[in-house]
This record gives C-alpha cells, sequence and structure tokens, in this order.
C-alpha cells in the first residue's frame, strides 16, 4: 500500500469517533429542503474548527470550501454532498433520534455530509503531498424541486471561483442499504433516471350513483385514462430504453351513491432520454385530453418537469472504481444495475465529468436493513469511516491522474 494511501487510511481510522459524533448530530437535528440553516452553520463551525474557511450561503443555505494543495490553480476536482432530510416521523430507538418532530434524515444526507467533513479533514492534513484543488460543496434540497444542484450551478459553483479553476470532475456518494457496510457500489454510463411529476385532475358532471344516466361520471374517466396511458410504455418507448409511468394517489371524494364532479390524480414518469421524455409529456397530453373530451369530460394535466437522468461519465468513473479497488480490495466494490430513483446531482453531470457512487450500509447482524426513505433507516456506523477515506482518496487518485 502506498505511504499517501496508508496515511488516508490511518487518518480516517482516527476520526472515526468523530464522524460518528458528526453523523449523529446532524440526525439528531434534521432540516427539510432549503431549510438546513442551522445544518449550514454547524458545517461552516466543523470546517472552521479543522482550519478550513467556508465559504456560506450559496444558494441560501448551501457552502462550499476549499482545500488547496501545492500549485492550486492548476486543477481542480469536487466532491458533493447533500444535508437536507425528509418530512417523515423516525420510528428508531436510539440516542440520535430525531429531535424535530416529523422530520427525519432518512435518506442518509447525514451520513454523506459527516463524510465529506470527515474527507475534508484529511484531505487539510494531507494538502502539501498533492496538486491541484479540492472543492467541497455542501449542498441544500436534493429531495425537493428544482434541486438544490441546479441553483448552486446557478450561482456558480462549478465556475471558476476563490483564485480556483473551474471542476474539471464531480464526485457524489450515496447510501445503499442494499449493500453491505464494507462495499462499494459503482456504474458507468446511465445510471439514474428523470424524474417528472404528474397533476390532473378530471373534471365531470356528479350526481346520485343510482342515475348514472345524469352524470358525466369522472370516475370511470380515470379509470379508462390510468389504464390507457400505461399503452405509452408497452406500445410508444423503445423496450431497450427504460421508462415508469406510475400512478400513487387517486381522490374522488364521493361516496357509496355519490358521483363527484371530479378526481385528482398525482403519479411520477421517469426515464433516461431526455428526447423521448419531453414525446412521452406530449402524448400524454395528447391521450388525457382526448379520452377525457370523448366521454364528455374535461382533463386538466400539469406535467412538473423534474430532475435530468443521471449519466455517470465513463471515464471517471473507471478511474474512481479504480481507486476503490485500491482502498478498498477487488472484494468489497461491486457493479450497479439501472435504479429509476432520482437525484439531482445528474445536475451536476450535465455540466462536468461525474461519477456518483453508493456506499454500503447494510448490516442484518445488527438488524440495520430498512431501505431509505423509511421511519426506520439506519445505518452501520463502520460505513462512515469509508464514506470519508474512501472520497478522499478518489480526490487525490482523480487530481493524480489528470496531471498525466
Amino acid at each position: 500500500m502506498s505511504t499517501l494511501k496508508q496515511t488516508v487510511h490511518t487518518l480516517a481510522r482516527q476520526l472515526r469517533d468523530t464522524l460518528i459524533q458528526d453523523r449523529r448530530h446532524l440526525h439528531a437535528h434534521p432540516e427539510l429542503s432549503f431549510e438546513e440553516h442551522e445544518t449550514m452553520r454547524f458545517v461552516a463551525e466543523r470546517l472552521q474548527a479543522a482550519g478550513i474557511e467556508a465559504h456560506a450561503g450559496i444558494a441560501d443555505t448551501g457552502l462550499v470550501a476549499y482545500i488547496k494543495g501545492r500549485n492550486p490553480e492548476s486543477r481542480t476536482v469536487a466532491l458533493r454532498a447533500d444535508m437536507d432530510a425528509l418530512p417523515i416521523v423516525e420510528q428508531n430507538d436510539v440516542p440520535y433520534k430525531s429531535t424535530h418532530e416529523g422530520v427525519m434524515h432518512a435518506c442518509g444526507h447525514d451520513v454523506h455530509t459527516a463524510s465529506l467533513l470527515g474527507a475534508a479533514r484529511i484531505l487539510n492534513q494531507v494538502k502539501n503531498e498533492f496538486e491541484g484543488t479540492v472543492k467541497l460543496i455542501f449542498q441544500p434540497g436534493e429531495e425537493k424541486f428544482p434541486g438544490g444542484a441546479s441553483l448552486m450551478i446557478k450561482e456558480g459553483v462549478l465556475q471558476a471561483q476563490h483564485q480556483t479553476p473551474a471542476p474539471h470532475s464531480i464526485v457524489g456518494q450515496h447510501v445503499m442499504p442494499l449493500i453491505p457496510v464494507g462495499k462499494v457500489g459503482f456504474r458507468e454510463g446511465m445510471y439514474m433516471a428523470s424524474t417528472d411529476e404528474i397533476y390532473l385532475t378530471v373534471r365531470g358532471k356528479g350526481g346520485h350513483g343510482a342515475m348514472p344516466e345524469m352524470c358525466i361520471d369522472p370516475v370511470l374517466i380515470t379509470a379508462h385514462l390510468i389504464t390507457a396511458l400505461q399503452q405509452i410504455i408497452s406500445r410508444n418507448s423503445n423496450p431497450k430504453m427504460p421508462s415508469v409511468l406510475s400512478f400513487g394517489k387517486v381522490i374522488a371524494q364521493g361516496a357509496t351513491n355519490v358521483i363527484p364532479n371530479e378526481v385528482h390524480i398525482e403519479g411520477t414518469f421517469r426515464t433516461y432520454d431526455e428526447t423521448w421524455r419531453y414525446e412521452a409529456h406530449r402524448r400524454i397530453r395528447q391521450m388525457v385530453e382526448g379520452i377525457a373530451a370523448s366521454m364528455g369530460g374535461e382533463a386538466l394535466l400539469d406535467i412538473k418537469v423534474g430532475y435530468p437522468h443521471l449519466k455517470n461519465h465513463p471515464e471517471l468513473t473507471r478511474r474512481a472504481r479504480a481507486a476503490a479497488v485500491g482502498y478498498l480490495g477487488e472484494e468489497n466494490v461491486v457493479d450497479l444495475d439501472l435504479w429509476l430513483a432520482g437525484e439531482d446531482f445528474a445536475y451536476y453531470s450535465q455540466q462536468v465529468d461525474a461519477c456518483f457512487y453508493r456506499l454500503g450500509t447494510r448490516n442484518e447482524a445488527k438488524g440495520i436493513v430498512s431501505s431509505v426513505h423509511t421511519p426506520t433507516f439506519d445505518i452501520d456506523e463502520d460505513a462512515l469511516e469509508i464514506g470519508a477515506g474512501l472520497m478522499a482518496w478518489i480526490a487525490l487518485e482523480e487530481l493524480r491522474q489528470s496531471q498525466c
């Protein structure tokens, strides 16, 4: 093992208690998207205590910091963590349980933030051992449109700033409770899907359930629409390009003997092809309006365009994966499948070479098996040492290889 790699391992191990302390503080004090004021202050204080200057207030509750090595003007690699929590009531019985009722770090952003704080401390202690700059991006609002990444990009986070060049690449990590602790996962190319929200109101004419001939039944129209819209996936999309159209909320508010005036429907459309994405929007609108009109009703459709699909730059991802193999061993690096969840890191991947990988957090022996976005989600905290050390090592390797 190289001397520098061994140093990173040693520093990560020495930081273990600090990493756990930081993560537990963040977990106990979660804040919703774009409300991360105390989180931002905590991160800034922890960075400053480590001798790292932080620039806060980007996109209101985001911040950036820089670890400048030798010749810092030569090149920059960025590392990103998100900081927001979810509107979920935590059900874990742990000392660090959320103290903010109805808000919980159920997607591991506390882990991401604590890991990046750890990587910052490691990189700051070895800054005389590398050339270039590591830009640390602590981002708000990943869980809520329009996504904090898009706002930070608009405020110049991917541009040259503070006497450092624009990042030539960016790396992010995300917890994965399907992967055992000690392992990480990578995938080149397409990885996560675009995420659009569908809001639909079907209007008809309500009345007594015993006199349907006097009504225009929006419930029946809705049933036809939900079934027919699946043809857009089964008969219009390329079967080699994954797409999903799902409806999870239908509200009619009639009764056993009452046909309501309108029905409200909410769903999501996801895919990996931006051209097909907007063609699908057109077809959804055409079908919704046509079927509703043909049955005597009216349909009001609102498609909220969300995050684009996330693509991992092949060469950067291969380099990052190789760095992970060197740091953790081949047996601890796995290949990922496509995942049709969304992630606003995708905005970075549309602008600069990007790699988004997964940090294993599962431990069945400890009963740590719950999925993200659930009230019992938790992690094996052994993942924090890996998360901090590996992020630092990937950044160091990326700076080194960009010199070649």
